[in-house]
This record gives structure tokens, C-alpha cells and sequence, in this order.
């Protein structure tokens, strides 16, 4: 198989990791979770000190993605939030996008959407917490949702038109994640 970056985007909790975990399953693809930088970057900085938090966040993500776009590697899963009214997240996203195309890598972009009370519940799953220390403080956590929830818009308006190709779409507010990394296979021929 050719070369492949997949992109799963969407709101807290709507499962872009599960999925990407199932996903790496079924392709051999590397998972790179957003919380992978995260977690790193708010352990080596406090609080108080956001701008070295967000650089060390940003270079992280940078090599890594500099790395696999460059090099005979598998295939990349990564996950990321997107804030629709910020010009800038959807930037970002098109130049992670362009940069593995640019060095011949199929790319697939993937929109999750799920209900706010499932999201409330997965937000507090075995799975989450294990692999993302900083939502272990569930009230902090689910106040964050509620407030990042409010200030941004977290998924596309049906018919936006988005400056992806290869792009779906799917409400896995009641599909298990095996099950939507097996529609992702198959909407993209990822075999």
C-alpha cells in the first residue's frame, strides 16, 4: 500500500482515539493521538507557562509528522480537535494534510460526531483515562468540555463544504469503534 495519513478530527470524547487504536489495528498504521504531545508537554511545563507548553506541543508534532511524511514508515493515524470558527485550525489541518501529500502520501480525513451525554459518558471511560492522564480530574474535565463546547464550534454544519478530499463523515454516537474503523477501511479502501 501507498504511503497514508489519516485524520480524525472532532469534539472531546466523541472517540477519535479508540477509533484511531482500532483503526492502527486493522491497517498497521501508527497511532498518533493528540494527547501523545499533550500529556509530554503539560508534565514538562506548568500551568503558568503556556507559551513553552504550546511550542514543546507544536515541535512534537512537527518532527513526528515531518518524520513520517518523509520516510518509508507505516502509515499515520493522527487525531486532533478543530475549532470551525477559527480560521486557523482548519490552516493547520490542510498544511498537515499538504505536507504528507506533497511527499506522496495518500491522505483521508475523518469527522466524528456523537451526542453530548454519550461524549459526558466516554469522557470517563477505562480507555480514556489510561491513556490521557490530564482528563483523570473528571470535573475539571467535563467543565472544559462543557466550556470549549460553548466558545467553539466542534463539527461541520451538514453541508459545509471543507477543503478535503477523501473526507466522511459519521455519527458514532451508537457504533462501536471496531465497527467505525471498518466503515473508514472500506469508505477508503485502506486494505
Amino acid at each position: 500500500m501507498q504511503k497514508a495519513f489519516v485524520l480524525i478530527f472532532g469534539p472531546h470524547a466523541v472517540g477519535k482515539m479508540t477509533v484511531g487504536q482500532e483503526l492502527a489495528k486493522i491497517t498497521g498504521f501508527r497511532l498518533f493521538h493528540n494527547h501523545m504531545s499533550i500529556e509530554l508537554s503539560r508534565k514538562l511545563f506548568a500551568p503558568n507557562e503556556t507559551e513553552e507548553y504550546e511550542a514543546l506541543n507544536d515541535i512534537i508534532r512537527q518532527n513526528v509528522f515531518e518524520m513520517f511524511a518523509s520516510r518509508n514508515l507505516p502509515g499515520l493515524i493522527f487525531t486532533n480537535m478543530c475549532a470551525f470558527d477559527d480560521p486557523d485550525d482548519i490552516t493547520y489541518l490542510v498544511d498537515v494534510i499538504n505536507l504528507f501529500r506533497s511527499n506522496g502520501a495518500n491522505c483521508y480525513v475523518v469527522e466524528l460526531y456523537a451526542d453530548f451525554d454519550v461524549r459526558l459518558m466516554r469522557n470517563k471511560s477505562e480507555n480514556r483515562l489510561l491513556h490521557k492522564e490530564s482528563k483523570r480530574n473528571i470535573e475539571w474535565s467535563e467543565a472544559e468540555m462543557r466550556a470549549t463546547s460553548q466558545k467553539w464550534r466542534l463539527n461541520s454544519y451538514e453541508d459545509e463544504v471543507l477543503p478535503f478530499e477523501n473526507y466522511i463523515k459519521i455519527n458514532n454516537t451508537t457504533i462501536p469503534p471496531d465497527k467505525v474503523a471498518k466503515m473508514i477501511v472500506e469508505q477508503f479502501e485502506l486494505y
